[in-house]
């Protein structure tokens, strides 16, 4: 039989963390003996929204659904307009319709963006685990920006960084509100990133897909606006709508970019032609303004806070977890490394094993371990996802039962999400575990060593 020959350059990248980590749990499911494992595993690894696809959108991809033809490579008209509308409306940041681009989720786009745009990127750490494939998959100058103790970039460390960097053009990769921290730039923090940027013509890719998840939605500030010459802003349906499987996302380009946007419709007619018309229509009625849609935002934004708030106060209970708050997207960084020595005393020496460590009987959680992060591989770092409940049921209960005070919230946790109660005080149990079996091995050692001298 031939042997097919696979390049080295995909032969080099691994499958993604999230996918990796989804068929390794599947596996563990069918293998596992004991009875408990019937009920699966607690979720805080993959980070999809548990909500229903809004009504209008379904609907609408209903009633366009015999649009078979080709849309034009940039995206339908009706779409870009009603994109530039919503950035209006909800971020504050003009748009013309022009400078926007639809592709098939902002994954891809910001993968276009990378093949088209010449220069060193510059990742700031933790990250969201899917930059690093495809700068690596593209082949280019990348160099890491390890972010502070509060998540968040310095200026003063990115221009010591940009300083040292000998490419003509640079390209800064900022993903606002951050995955997997949870965290939002206010608007001064964002000025400071841009006097750095604009002072050494750095361009920002400013992945903006959790914008309209922002807890507090008015302190969320676009760096489309602070900064309109050099960003690429990048949003799309997958998180704010529940609708990641639609595969639909758009870029606004920066001011002044008419032949830079050739340039990228040829790279995308030449690899996807257009995005699917269908989906398209459907995402108009997303980013339209109606009242049904703001309501959707609103309790849905409601709810991740509720959950958010719970983890980050649950984890935090556990002696010498540290662990950001998050103020948008539904995700939070747990730091472990408190643990470090239990750790190895127990033969964890990396994060991987902390992992896999995790997901084994009894505890059956997973999460997402630091190295995925683009974390030191000892660093005992961990991003939780709180999406492990039924989305539609919370949206009912909610609007059924809006909860307002500290104990309605907690009782509308325990009815509607009980795998993340469940599973948070197994990570507490998981460190109790480890705490004691480290201090019995060091017992046991103690022991021996004093039987050894009395000898």
């Amino acid at each position: 039989m031939k042997k097919f020959v696979i390049d080295q350059q995909v032969e080099d990248i691994e499958m993604p963390e999230n996918l990796k980590l989804n068929t390794f749990l599947q596996e563990f499911h069918s293998d596992c003996l004991h009875p408990e494992c019937r009920f699966g595993f607690y979720g805080f690894a993959f980070g999809q929204s548990p909500f229903p696809v809004p009504e209008p959108v379904k609907n609408a991809l209903i009633e366009n659904a015999g649009k078979g033809t080709y849309a034009s490579v940039p995206g339908i008209q009706e779409l870009r307009d009603a994109i530039s509308e919503y950035s209006k409306r909800n971020y504050k940041f003009d748009a013309d319709p022009k400078r926007i681009y639809v592709g098939p989720g902002t994954k891809e786009l910001i993968f276009n963006l990378l093949e088209i745009l010449h220069g060193t990127v510059i990742l700031p750490t933790p990250a969201w685990l899917g930059y690093l494939p495809q700068i690596r998959y593209l082949k280019k100058n990348f160099h890491m920006l390890h972010v502070r103790a509060n998540g968040k970039i310095a200026p003063n460390d990115l221009e010591h960084l940009i300083l040292r960097l000998h490419d003509r053009q640079k390209i800064l990769i900022l993903n606002n509100p951050n995955n997997p921290t949870g965290l939002v730039y206010s608007q001064l923090e964002l000025e400071e990133i841009t006097d750095v940027c604009r002072k050494h013509e750095v361009l920002v890719i400013s992945d903006e897909i959790y914008a309209q998840t922002t807890y507090e939605i008015n302190k969320f500030v676009s760096m489309g606006k602070i900064y309109p010459e050099g960003t690429f802003v990048t949003n799309g349906l997958s998180k704010s709508h529940a609708a990641g499987g639609y595969r639909l996302g758009y870029v606004i380009f920066p001011q002044n970019t008419f032949e830079l946007r050739r340039q990228f419709k040829k790279i995308l007619a030449t690899e996807y032609t257009a995005t699917s018309t269908p989906i398209q229509y459907a995402a108009i009625a997303g980013f339209k303004e109606s009242r049904e849609m703001e309501e959707y935002f609103e309790i849905t934004r409601n709810i991740h806070k509720i959950m958010g708030d719970y983890t980050y106060q649950t984890l935090n209970q556990i002696e010498g977890v540290k662990t950001t708050k998050p103020e948008s997207t539904f995700y939070l960084l747990a730091n472990f490394n408190a643990y470090s020595d239990y750790f190895l005393a127990n033969k964890i020496s990396n994060s991987q094993k902390f992992s896999e460590s995790l997901i084994q009987h009894p505890y059956h959680t997973a999460l997402v371990g630091g190295d995925s992060l683009v974390l030191e591989r000892t660093d005992f770092s961990a991003r939780i996802a709180f999406v492990d409940y039924d989305g539609k049921k919370a949206m009912e209960n909610y609007i059924e039962s809006t909860p307002t005070t500290g104990s309605d919230k907690i009782e509308f946790i325990k009815n509607n999400a009980p795998k993340i109660v469940d599973g948070l005080e197994m990570i507490k149990r998981y460190f109790k575990d480890l705490k004691r079996n480290a201090d019995s091995k060091l017992t046991i050692r103690e022991l021996d060593a004093g039987k050894a001298l009395s000898k």
